[in-house]
């Protein structure tokens, strides 16, 4: 990717094109907000009612928006103009937590308010990756595709779950939350201001096309997926994969690292950077290699084994042992998504790949506000320990059983993939 040719190095030949500098430049400022918003949010929550029930129900809301308009954004980015969708989309972060922002400092703040505020953001994040996904081929030359990806690939792990987290942890460990959520405010409104610079591409949708078309499209695809068994049964697995590790990490871990350390929110922060910069190691480490002979093998025990170190989040009560679980759950998970994201590439035929992929994220997240919904009241039932503990081999038993079930052993020698 970053292979010198003709006087510049490729990675960066984007960025000669103008609208694609405001473009990454805003959703830079965005993820980067995104990444502190998930600090602030759970202690803007936990300085409102410190219950871990109530900070389940306000990520459920973000993860229960997200989840229920995925399919519905697909659709929408192929039928209006991408720029407005992203600029729709950035409106409304802007909106949501500039009103957090106001209602904090006018020390007017509610559990409700937080949970709307969270709901639109999880609606706005819905609508944004689709239309950015149909935006970057309006904006950029075929050639350049590929390396405007592998910046987004790099810049997601690396401020959204490694510096945004642990900025908004040092800074309202020094402050209070409102402070946090005055600055992501400011980051979404500067990143809308950059989308507004930007012009206007030309809209390709035909005119014509029929909603009953896109339902049809949607239908073939979700019959590909069921009758291919490599496919759905890492679909599957990876529903039940956030089921058992997406609540403890977003809702339990704030209140382990506060009841655990003097200064929690810090440690907090650093915890969810420590995974952001594992994950971000782990993708290039895989990206700078060739796509392994035992392509499913290596992604599933990336998935199942790397994950076991998340029991020690829920015992150890040793910063750095927990930092480093963080980062080696971050690193192996970003390894087994780099080898994912190239098998759908890969093996999934090209007219089939949009429909696919909306599946793909659809399937995937099905339980995430399932997750977080179950999280706080499970706390209430069972230990901590408990829980991370089944966060931990129950992915274990799920992958094994994926893995022999749809007998990815024979599937990935009787589908070799040129390196």
């Amino acid at each position: 990717m970053s292979t010198h040719v003709g006087g510049g190095w490729r990675v960066l030949a984007p960025f000669k094109i103008r609208d694609y500098r405001l473009l990454i430049s805003a959703v830079a400022l965005s993820i980067f907000a995104t990444g502190m918003w998930t600090v602030v949010m759970a202690l803007q929550v936990i300085a409102i009612s410190n219950d871990p029930a109530a900070l389940s129900l306000v990520a459920t809301c973000l993860a229960a928006g997200l989840v229920a308009f995925v399919l519905v954004g697909g659709i929408a980015a192929d039928r209006f103009p991408q720029r407005s969708i992203i600029i729709l989309v950035e409106s409304v972060n802007t909106a949501a937590v500039t009103a957090v922002a106001v209602l904090g400092l006018l020390d007017a703040l509610r559990l409700w308010h937080m949970a709307v505020a969270s709901a639109a953001l999880g609606v706005a994040a819905a609508f944004f990756f689709p239309a950015y996904s149909a935006i970057l081929p309006r904006l950029l030359p075929p050639e350049q595709l590929l390396a405007a990806n592998g910046i987004e690939g790099v810049m997601r792990p690396t401020l959204q779950q490694a510096v945004g987290p642990a900025v908004a942890g040092l800074l309202i460990g020094a402050t209070f939350p409102t402070v946090g959520a005055v600055i992501c405010a400011a980051l979404y409104g500067t990143g809308l201001a950059l989308l507004i610079a930007t012009r206007p591409v030309k809209q390709q949708v035909p005119a014509d096309t029929a909603k009953t078309h896109v339902l049809t499209d949607l239908r073939d695809g979700f019959r590909f997926m069921v009758r291919t068994p490599w496919l759905l049964a890492t679909l599957l697995f990876a529903s039940g994969f956030i089921l058992f590790i997406m609540g403890p990490i977003e809702v339990l871990l704030p209140f382990i690292t506060n009841a655990r350390f003097d200064h929690g929110e810090r440690i907090f922060g650093f915890v969810l950077a420590a995974f952001g910069l594992g994950s971000a190691i782990g993708a290039l480490a895989v990206s700078s290699r060739r796509l392994p002979r035992r392509y499913l093998t290596v992604m599933m025990t990336c998935w199942t084994v790397g994950n076991l170190p998340i029991i020690a989040i829920g015992y150890t009560a040793s910063f750095p042992w927990m930092a480093f679980a963080s980062f080696v759950v971050g690193m192996t998970s970003g390894a087994a998504m780099v080898i994912w994201g190239t098998l759908l590439q890969r093996r999934v035929p090209p007219a089939m790949l949009g429909r696919v992929s909306s599946l793909d994220f659809f399937v995937s997240l099905v339980f995430m506000p399932v997750s977080m919904a179950l999280a706080g009241p499970l706390s209430k039932i069972i230990s901590i320990e408990m829980i991370y503990l089944l966060a931990g081999i129950g992915p274990m038993a799920l992958g094994l059983i994926a893995y022999l079930a749809a007998r990815m052993y024979r599937d990935e020698t009787a589908h070799p993939l040129d390196r």
